[in-house]
């Protein structure tokens, strides 16, 4: 069943997530070559994909699936060109594309081997000079080690160009410059984003601000009830402490009454 546009979509969405990986792990002089069976799988497949799709367009009038199929190819042009380093293959119907595809799928696989080869470095607790000298897998050890070294640079290396003709060439920087822009413009979009979110932090902190503001002056009015209260009850206290001496008196004279009622 052939993939839909949206699938192919979401197809090369992944695709580029991996190539940023990819390229993040280089960067970071880490193993990419763990990305690069999935690459090599995910260009197959989204190659077969947009080819597939071709293939049914004519007897289709949809003119967006056809602006779509139209961005897809560029995107795997790009794609390819970042991976390989080459120029991507033209999307013809048939097998033609399929041999040299699988070729770099097992140059792909070949990748990890190698570069495990390579970090294959024996260390020692007494290193000799000597023994280094004359061992010879030791010394092609430090050269492999040594051959891997690489600067560290924010841009991947861009392919060699010294087997492009100017057409190629112009093609490649003009790729590139397209790249820049859309990174650009995603970049744009990005900080807008963010603009958009900091307004409404901005907004949410001034409800928050008025919400304390009320709540201050609750407080402000509780505490003046409280203080109140306060006051009368002390009055009320004081009142009662100075007329006691009367209160008790009042007593006695009723008890006493209340005796000579009951003698009589």
């Amino acid at each position: 069943m052939p993939a839909s546009v949206h699938e192919l979509t979401l197809l090369a969405d992944q695709l580029k997530l991996s190539l940023l990986e990819r390229q993040r792990a280089v960067s970071m002089s880490l193993e990419p070559e763990k990305y690069d069976a999935d690459i090599t799988r995910s260009l197959t497949s989204l190659q077969e994909g947009i080819q597939e799709a071709q293939s049914g367009q004519p007897y289709s009038d949809d003119a967006e699936e056809s602006t779509e199929l139209a961005q897809l190819r560029k995107q795997f042009s790009e794609f390819y060109s970042q991976f390989y380093g080459t120029v991507p293959p033209s999307f013809e119907s048939g097998g033609s594309d399929r041999q040299p595809e699988e070729s770099h799928l097992q140059a792909a696989q070949r990748r990890p081997s190698q570069a495990q080869r390579s970090k294959s470095v024996r260390f020692h607790d007494n290193p000799s000079v000597d023994d280094e000298t004359n061992d010879p897998v030791a010394q092609a050890n430090r050269a492999a080690l040594w051959s891997n070294q690489e600067r560290y640079r924010d841009e991947p290396a861009g392919p060699d160009q010294s087997g492009m003709d100017n057409q190629q060439i112009h093609a490649y920087h003009t790729q590139r410059l397209q790249e820049q822009d859309e990174d650009l413009d995603t970049l744009g979009q990005s900080i807008s984003r963010q603009r958009v979110l900091g307004m409404q932090m901005g907004e949410e902190l001034d409800d928050q601000n008025a919400l304390l503001d009320d709540v201050e002056s609750g407080v402000d009015r509780h505490s003046g009830t409280l203080d109140r209260a306060r006051k009368r009850l002390g009055n009320v206290a004081r009142k009662s402490k100075d007329n006691w001496n009367w209160v008790t008196i009042g007593i006695l004279i009723c008890i006493l009454v209340l005796l000579i009622i009951l003698l009589n």
